[in-house]
């Protein structure tokens, strides 16, 4: 029973469903109009999310990754690597471009943060589902102000699980967590960007 639940937690809040969630919060938080919140959202998924799960996917069917949210420190480095060029690149447009503040500044934290992973995996296995909930919830809380402190129950949910599924370790998940999360909320106050 616990690890079902905890499966179901993992499958949920997991950092696709979660990004694509505060793309579009943030989309439509930083927009006058339905029109460019939806134009803005589709535009931030097309550079981040969407390539990477077809990639992932990809993958997993030619089994170069055991899964979706099951993978060896090792196999997550080309996922790295891509994501971290499409920050590089989603980063270049979104300020060229003069998107909305809020999802150029969490295109920038989303991208020093990734490449800070990436070179961590090389020597040590870090929770990203962790690492993605406590970031979301870090500028959410920041965004949104007090409002949004429920969201804090998240962190230790989506660790938990994953520690039961036995991906990650308290360390993983803990350092994945605090990590994430002070990185953004170390981009999102230097930006100026407070609820």
């Amino acid at each position: 029973m616990k690890e079902r639940l905890a499966r179901l937690i993992s499958n949920i809040i997991n950092p696709f469903l979660v990004t694509i969630a505060v793309l579009l919060m943030f989309a439509f938080k930083d927009t006058d109009t339905t029109a460019d919140a939806v134009k803005w959202a589709a535009i931030t998924l097309v550079l981040s999310v969407i390539p990477i799960f077809l990639v992932i996917i990809s993958m997993v069917r030619r089994k170069k990754l055991d899964g979706l949210f099951v993978n060896p420190r090792e196999q997550r480095n080309v996922i790295y690597l891509l994501a971290s060029a499409l920050g590089v690149l989603g980063c270049g447009l979104l300020w060229y471009l003069k998107a909305p503040r809020l999802l150029s500044v969490t295109f920038t934290a989303g991208l020093i943060a990734m490449v800070i992973f990436m070179l961590i995996n090389y020597f040590w296995k870090i929770s990203l589902h962790t690492a993605f909930t406590a970031a979301s919830v870090v500028i959410i809380i920041m965004v949104y102000g007090i409002a949004a402190a429920w969201t804090v129950i998240l962190i230790p949910l989506v660790a938990w699980a994953r520690i039961q599924l036995k991906q990650h370790s308290i360390a993983q998940v803990a350092t994945g967590g605090l990590l994430a999360g002070a990185i953004v909320a170390g981009i999102f106050w230097g930006f100026g960007v407070v609820g």
